[in-house]
C-alpha cells in the first residue's frame, strides 16, 4: 500500500492514496477538516461498520441504518496517544435480532477490523450496541 501526504499551508495537509482518492488534514485551532487522530478513530468505526453492514446482510437482518459512535479518551501528555475506545453501533430496522448484531459486532473486534486489530494492541477497545425497531410501512 502506497501513499503520500502534502503540506498545503499552516496546519492544512493533503494526503493522496495509491488509489487516487484526496483526503485533508488539518490540525490547527482553526480547523478546516479532521486531525490525524480524528482520521484513525473515524478510520476504525467505518472499517468495524462495514464488517457489521456486511454480517447482518448475509444474516437476512433487515437493516435500514447502521451508525457507529465512536468515544475516545487520549493521554494527557505528549504523545496523546488514545488509551480507550469505544464503538457504540446503533442498529435500526425491522425485528433486528440483538444476537446477530452482537455476533457482528464481535466477529468485528476479534477477526476482521484490521484497524481496530492492530490499535487494540496498545488502546483498550471495548465495544457496545443497541437496536431500534421501526415501524413496517
Amino acid at each position: 500500500m502506497l501513499a503520500n501526504v502534502k503540506w498545503v499551508e499552516g496546519d492544512t495537509f493533503i494526503g493522496r492514496s495509491a488509489s487516487g482518492h484526496n483526503v485533508v488534514f488539518d490540525t490547527g485551532s482553526d480547523s478546516a477538516a479532521p486531525s490525524p487522530m480524528e482520521m484513525v478513530l473515524m478510520s476504525a468505526g467505518c472499517c468495524s461498520s462495514v464488517d457489521v453492514v456486511s454480517i447482518l446482510q448475509k444474516a437476512r437482518q433487515d437493516i435500514t441504518d447502521v451508525e457507529v459512535k465512536l468515544t475516545a479518551e487520549r493521554a494527557e501528555s505528549a504523545p496523546r496517544v488514545f488509551t480507550k475506545i469505544n464503538l457504540h453501533f446503533v442498529v435500526k430496522g425491522r425485528n433486528v435480532s440483538e444476537k446477530h448484531l452482537e455476533r457482528a459486532v464481535s466477529l468485528s473486534a476479534e477477526k476482521y477490523c484490521s484497524v481496530a486489530l492492530m490499535l487494540e494492541k496498545a488502546v483498550e477497545i471495548t465495544h457496545s450496541h443497541e437496536v431500534i425497531e421501526i415501524d413496517a410501512k
